[in-house]
């Protein structure tokens, strides 16, 4: 939940003084979805970066910059990431299994 309301402070309008973001946890016997939807103010959608690792390519840069893993990190625990764009915004939903995938050890 903290990484997906980081990103709606520091990527979107939700970070200026008169911003807001808002979150949502809905529970059931098999997952928990986190959601966070932010304030929009950018064109460009929240997107999961996955670093492929066969490239060397601007390998140094990448592990030396602060920003641009957190939803690829978050898509790592989570089952899946979904993002669902508006007039007034993204929601950034992140789904749990509540108990632990068969052959995947747990976190």
């Amino acid at each position: 939940m903290s990484e997906l309301s980081a990103n709606a402070i520091l990527h979107t309008a939700s970070g200026l003084t008169s911003g807001s973001f808002h979150l949502a946890v809905a529970v059931s016997a098999q997952v928990v979805a986190l959601s966070v939807t932010d304030d929009g103010g950018t064109s460009m959608s929240p997107k999961v970066e996955h670093q492929d690792q066969d490239q060397d390519q601007d390998q140094d840069q990448d592990q030396e910059a602060e920003h641009g893993r957190g939803l690829g990190m978050v898509s790592v625990i989570a089952h899946r990431v979904v993002v669902h764009d508006s007039d007034g915004g993204h929601t950034v939903t992140a789904e749990l299994f509540t108990r632990p995938r068969p052959g995947v050890p747990p976190c």
